[in-house]
Formats: structure tokens, C-alpha cells, sequence
């Protein structure tokens, strides 16, 4: 198949990229001016400038291909650079389901995230429901993923907090550290996006995507920090502060969190994923296993 992906230099369409080609897939990415470099396979990928908001080059880029594979979105928004959820996440959907159509692409895939949903929810999530929506509205042949937290070489979240337990034996946890998150790991991701171009079985679904297990923050911590070789002190800090200060200054993007961000930490992050298990035909990886084939 010819394949546009957008979010091709992201870190999970990276790992998409190189899987599409490993299948001997042709690959189109949809790269801005200026992040090329970020692309990790590019003598092997047709490279199309432009941005996911300008309707003009998704639509450009899309010509003729079999299918588009959508994975662009955000964790955090700065409304004064144009980073919204509502451009990011809704109106950058539109655009690339408005072209995979014109295209007549025959497959059209979408990342979207665990805990999707109408209001009363945040933002992030409220976004990405109404984005799934108008993919599921479509009248092409989808497919949705929602993730729980993605980890592997280069992500901003499990790395993050592996490089505080190395260069730190405290770690400050938002918190009871009761809370639960799913983490699955990248190479799964990629490889269901993958499988699924050509699968019956995925065609106009939904699959909530997570590892094998459930754990808590405080379990994830000890997880790394035992596979770092580091002890850790956890300490336990009260919501509220967080909370105050994330209100004040979580616009700043120095600032680790948001306010939403901690809205949906406390949340938690976790699913059933025995249909997308079964249906992609992929073995769940234990976190600990995960992180043993990359974290050193």
C-alpha cells in the first residue's frame, strides 16, 4: 500500500514508519518545515512539507494513497503559540479524514486516547472524542486506537521519570501514588497500527490498548527503579498544593504539569484490551519485560 502518515516524526511515528517499511509498505510523511531531521528513516520515505492545519498540503500529500494513518495530537496545550487541543486534536482530524476521502483512501487509521469522552471530562479527552466522532462519521473504512501511556526509547513520560530515579533517591509522587495507569509499549503500538490495514477484523473499530497489567504509580516507580539498579525513596506529596501551583503556572512551559494533567494522572489509565489483543494477533509485554529491552 501507499501510506501517508502524519506524525511521522513523532515518537510513535517513528516506530510506525519503520514498521510500514519493514512490511514493504511505500511510506509518505507529512513533515513541517524544519523537523525533517527528526525523521529517522528518510531515504526510503517521500517527504511532503506542510503542516496537518493547512488543508492544502494534507490534501496534496494524501493524493493517491491507499491509506492514512493519523497519529498527531498533544498532552498540553499553549493557546499563545496556536497549540490547542481543539486545532491539534479536532480541526487537524478533520483535515486528514476530509483527504484521505478526497484520496479515496481505502483505509483510514486514527490515534486517538484512553479515556476518550464527552464533557464532564478534560479537554484532552473531550477533544479527542469529538475527533473520533467525526472519523467514525466518516464513511471510510476506520480504525481508532486508544492508548494508555506509550513508553519506549524516546518518550517523554516513563523516561522522564527514570532519569529522575538516576539522578535522584527521591522521587516526589503526586499524592497516594494509588492511582493506575496501563503502560504498553511502543513497538506494540506501531505494529497494530500496522496489522491492522489489512485486517477485517479491526475494520470500524474502537480498541483501548494497555499492557498486560494494571499497575499503580508507586508500582511503576519501584518497576524502574528496580530495572535501573537504583533505590528510591517515594515521597508523597498533598494534592492540593500541586494543584494550586499547577493552576498558576501551568501555563509556563517550564512548569512540569497542568492542572488537566493532574485532573487525569488522579484519574487513572486503564482498559480492557482482550479484544485488541486478540484481534491484532500481538502478545502483551509485561512492563518489566518492556523496559528491560531498552532501559539500561
Amino acid at each position: 500500500m501507499r501510506i501517508l502518515v502524519t506524525g511521522a516524526t513523532g515518537f510513535v511515528g517513528n516506530e510506525v514508519v519503520k514498521e510500514l517499511l519493514a512490511r514493504g509498505h511505500r511510506v509518505r510523511a507529512l513533515v513541517r518545515p524544519g523537523s525533517e531531521a527528526k525523521l529517522q528513516v528518510r531515504d526510503r520515505v517521500g517527504e511532503f512539507f506542510g503542516d496537518v492545519l493547512d488543508r492544502q498540503a494534507v490534501f496534496q500529500a494524501a493524493q493517491s494513497c491507499d491509506a492514512v494513518i493519523h497519529l498527531v495530537g498533544i498532552i498540553r496545550e499553549f493557546p499563545g503559540k496556536g497549540v490547542t487541543f481543539e486545532r491539534l486534536h479536532v480541526e487537524a482530524t478533520h483535515n486528514a479524514v476530509d483527504a484521505a476521502r478526497a484520496a479515496g483512501a481505502r483505509r483510514y487509521l486514527q490515534m486517538s486516547a484512553l479515556g476518550a469522552r464527552p464533557e464532564p471530562a478534560d479537554p484532552y479527552h473531550t477533544s479527542n472524542y469529538r475527533a473520533d466522532r467525526y472519523v467514525m462519521a466518516s464513511g471510510l473504512a476506520w480504525t481508532i486506537f486508544r492508548p494508555s501511556v506509550i513508553y519506549g526509547p524516546g518518550d517523554q513520560s516513563i523516561n522522564l521519570f527514570a532519569q529522575i530515579i538516576k539522578s535522584s533517591p527521591i522521587y516526589p509522587i503526586i499524592g497516594d501514588g494509588n492511582y493506575q495507569m496501563q503502560p504498553v509499549p511502543v513497538e506494540t503500538v506501531a505494529q497494530a497500527f500496522v496489522q491492522a490495514l489489512e485486517l477485517p477484523a479491526a475494520l470500524n473499530r474502537i480498541y483501548e490498548v494497555g499492557g498486560p497489567e494494571p499497575l499503580t504509580f508507586n508500582q511503576i516507580i519501584d518497576t524502574l527503579a528496580e530495572t535501573l539498579g537504583k533505590k528510591v525513596f517515594k515521597l508523597h506529596l498533598p494534592v492540593w498544593p500541586m494543584r494550586l501551583a499547577a493552576t498558576l503556572l501551568g501555563g509556563f512551559s517550564w512548569f512540569p504539569v497542568t492542572h488537566g494533567q493532574i485532573r487525569m494522572l488522579l484519574e487513572g489509565n486503564i482498559c480492557d484490551s482482550e479484544a485488541f489483543y486478540q484481534d491484532v494477533g500481538l502478545i502483551p509485554v509485561s512492563f518489566k519485560d518492556g523496559l528491560s529491552r531498552y532501559l539500561v
